[in-house]
């Protein structure tokens, strides 16, 4: 999930802090005023893109579905698959035809939940209208005559899905907030014309079916969620109400949460990790995602050039980009240096795991960096550059090289945009740095409107065809726009495509990792996806807080949490 994945800052990358003063350990609940022992406040990131789980594709949007929604199944504080809206079910011998069978629930107006909803949801998200980024995960449900999905409610309380084969992390999607259910009669209500699918869920009050519902919103300030009592568990939510602060102003939130004004921020600024890293309530924990920069294929940059010219300056690009010193100097929380896009330790789907620290990677990840200008430069040339040695250890190349580098706000993404260009100024590449409000960059980065981006994914399930199908052509999610467009200098994205759909629907799930590898290999030829570093996630949380759980997904989950007065 990007951004996706707004990611967390330096080890998670989603959004970025910056420090007013590292020296601070009174971090516990503030001595001045009675402590709310109700409510939890939080800062996430700045000003969601949607709130629509069916539109939404950041991990920041993602953390307040969860919250506000729920599927057939969620995940526990273990980060295990439980039963949520669906109390059980049942699978077809030949793993085709799932089963569902549903407990009685509520909207939180009251309405019932049923069957229905989760056929009318799982087809909103499905129909191109729609335009949903995720809708290519429902490539793996088989379809009507009329194209729509073959999912069928039998009666209230029973859900039918019938797969196109059978697939290894089937479940898991009904965990994630794409296939969530949403209230049917809200979103027509909203949107009679067709034309803005997000509508109903643009302002606080929508319905919804998770534990909290959203009281009120001061768009790009704040957003209060308050305990839905009509949540299938509501039982068990321990905490009454849930206040974000909305911003990425690196020092306001750090401030806020020094001051005791937030008690949980999803990222630390970056000259502050030194000072708090050793705190008890600065938390590093493991997540499935690769922090990577991405080039359009289709930028006038490579007009002129082959498609193999075209690669070979992304390659060369890729060899000065120096990731030991960007995860060790600019990440400090353990970050891997990438030498592969689907992140290691990843299950491959046939009971091993796809990429290890023992496998050879695609480049020697520990020595790229200023070492490697004679080999960049060699590539270079080979696509129609020259270089005259300026005689102090930099150069100059011929034609001119420049462009523009793509990110949000953020202390450490900036400060990796920095060392990037200055590691392309050795050769002589001009990059300069544009920094864009958060849903500004999001638009820009999907309609390739850059030539150099930041880029981040976080896995939503634990399996390498979720890093690989946000490449497809058709897909919401390819913003380096792999088979977008038709031109000479654009790598031919059509046996990609093919691959993926043979992936998608093999029942060999031995030769099934072979083919993830091989297009694993066809992306990184590309060389339009390049990665920097495996993620882990960081974030600060009062000594007074507990009961906050997250998955290697980055999604976080805050209806269990406690908080005492001191």
């Amino acid at each position: 999930m990007k951004k996706i994945v707004s990611m967390l800052l330096i080890a998670a990358m989603s959004i970025g802090l910056m420090a007013c003063g590292g020296g601070n350990n009174d971090q516990g609940a503030s001595n001045d005023a009675a402590v709310d022992t109700t409510t939890l406040k939080i800062n996430l990131a700045s000003e969601p893109d949607y709130l629509d789980p069916a539109l939404n594709s950041s991990v920041d949007g993602g953390c307040l579905a969860v919250n506000s929604f729920v599927g057939l199944h969620t995940y526990d504080a273990e980060g295990t698959l439980i039963p949520a809206i669906a109390s059980e079910y049942s699978v077809s011998e030949d793993g085709t035809v799932y089963t569902f069978k549903l407990i009685e629930s509520k909207w939180s107006n009251g309405d019932a939940l049923t069957a229905k909803d989760f056929v009318y949801s799982w087809n909103r998200v499905a129909d191109p209208a729609t335009a949903a980024d995720y809708s290519y995960l429902f490539a793996i449900i088989a379809t009507n005559e009329d194209g729509t999905l073959k999912i069928e409610a039998p009666d209230d309380y029973t859900f039918v899905v019938t797969l196109t084969n059978p697939c290894p992390y089937f479940l898991d999607l009904t965990a994630f907030p794409t296939f969530f259910p949403v209230h049917q009669a809200s979103v027509e209500a909203a949107n009679p014309d067709g034309t803005n699918p997000g509508a109903w869920a643009q302002e606080a009050g929508f319905v919804c079916n998770g534990a909290y519902t959203l009281e009120s919103w001061a768009h790009n300030e704040s957003m209060v969620y308050v305990k839905n009592e009509n949540y299938y568990d509501a039982a068990n939510v321990t905490m009454d109400t849930l206040e974000f602060m909305l911003s990425a102003d690196d020092t306001a939130i750090y401030a806020a949460y020094n001051s005791n004004d937030l008690d949980f921020i999803d990222s630390v600024p970056n000259d502050e990790i030194a000072a708090v890293i050793n705190n008890p309530d600065f938390y590093i924990v493991d997540q499935l995602g690769t922090y990577y920069i991405g080039f359009n294929v289709n930028d006038p940059l490579f007009e002129g050039k082959t498609v193999e010219q075209a690669a070979k300056m992304r390659q060369a690009l890729s060899l000065m980009m120096d990731r030991s010193y960007i995860a060790e100097e600019i990440g400090q929380t353990g970050q891997v240096p990438a030498d592969a896009f689907v992140p290691q330790g990843m299950a491959d789907g046939n009971g091993g795991i796809f990429n290890t620290a023992d496998d050879e990677g695609y480049y020697d990840a520990t020595t790229t960096g200023l070492t490697q200008a004679p080999a960049a430069m060699a590539l270079l040339e080979e696509a129609g550059y020259t270089f005259t040695d300026n005689g102090d250890g930099t150069y100059e190349v011929s034609p001119a090289i420049s462009m523009t580098y793509l990110t949000n706000e953020g202390t450490g993404h900036e400060a990796i945009a920095q060392v990037l260009q200055a590691d392309f100024a050795t050769i002589g590449i001009d990059m300069e740095i544009k920094v864009e409000e958060w849903n500004v960059f999001l638009d820009d980065r999907k309609n390739g409107n850059f030539t150099i981006a930041r880029e981040g994914w976080v896995a939503d399930y634990n399996d390498p065809i979720n890093m690989l199908e946000i490449f497809l052509s058709t897909s919401g999610n390819n913003d380096m726009q792999l088979g977008k467009e038709k031109n000479s200098y654009a790598p031919d994205w059509t046996e990609y495509d093919a691959l993926l759909a043979e992936i998608l629907t093999t029942t060999d799930f031995a030769n099934r990792v072979n083919l993830m590898h091989q297009a694993e290999d066809m992306l990184m030829d590309t060389w339009a996806v390049i990665p920097l570093y495996y993620y882990n996630d960081v974030y600060m949380q009062k000594d007074n807080v507990d009961g906050v759980f997250s998955t290697v997904f980055g999604m976080k989950y805050f209806m269990y949490s406690t908080k005492s007065a001191e």
